[in-house]
C-alpha cells in the first residue's frame, strides 16, 4: 500500500489553526469531512471515536510525530490526512516533546487488514529523519503531496 491509495491530499493542512491535541484531531477530521471522505453527518462522532482513542494511549510516537488513528464505521476505506505545526503541539508524546506532524488515519471497522498495511506504510517512512525533517518543513498542501509522493517511490525517503 502505498500513500497515494489512502492519504487525501486535498484535506492536507499546511499549518494548523489548533494549538491542542483535540482541536488538531476535530481541524483534520473536519478537513476530510470538508473533503467527502466521511460519511455525512460523522465528523463530531468520528472527532469522538479519535480522541476517545487517543485517550487510552498516546500516540504521540515522538521526534515531533503524532499518528492518531481509530477504525470506525464513518468510512468505508482508509483515509489519511497530514497537518503540520510549527508552533508545535503538546500531543503527550513519548519523548514529552511537541508534535509538529501530524497523520491522522481513519480505517474502516470491518477491515484490520488495510489500517495495518496503512499504518506500516506510515511507520515506515516516519522513522526516517530525513521523512520527518522534510515533512516539517511544508508550508504548502502542494509540498506534504510531493513528498508523500517521492516517499511512495523512494523506499529511502
Amino acid at each position: 500500500m502505498k500513500f497515494t491509495d489512502f492519504v487525501c491530499f486535498e484535506a492536507s493542512i499546511p499549518e494548523l489553526n489548533a494549538a491542542d491535541r483535540d482541536g488538531v484531531i476535530a481541524e483534520l477530521v473536519q478537513a476530510l469531512d470538508n473533503a467527502a471522505r466521511l460519511g455525512k453527518g460523522n465528523a463530531k462522532k468520528t472527532a469522538k471515536a479519535v480522541i476517545d482513542r487517543e485517550n487510552e494511549a498516546s500516540t504521540g510516537m515522538g521526534k515531533g510525530v503524532a499518528v492518531p488513528h481509530v477504525k470506525h464505521r464513518a468510512v468505508k476505506d482508509v483515509v489519511a490526512v497530514v497537518g503540520c505545526s510549527s508552533a508545535g503541539i503538546d500531543f503527550s508524546a513519548l519523548d514529552k516533546l511537541p508534535v509538529y506532524s501530524v497523520i491522522l488515519l481513519i480505517s474502516p471497522a470491518n477491515d484490520p487488514d488495510k489500517h495495518l498495511q496503512a499504518m506500516e506504510r506510515i511507520f515506515k517512512h516516519i522513522q526516517q529523519e530525513k521523512f520527518r525533517k522534510f515533512l516539517r518543513q511544508c508550508q504548502k498542501t502542494e509540498q506534504i503531496e510531493d513528498l508523500l509522493r517521492e516517499a511512495d517511490e523512494d523506499p529511502s525517503m
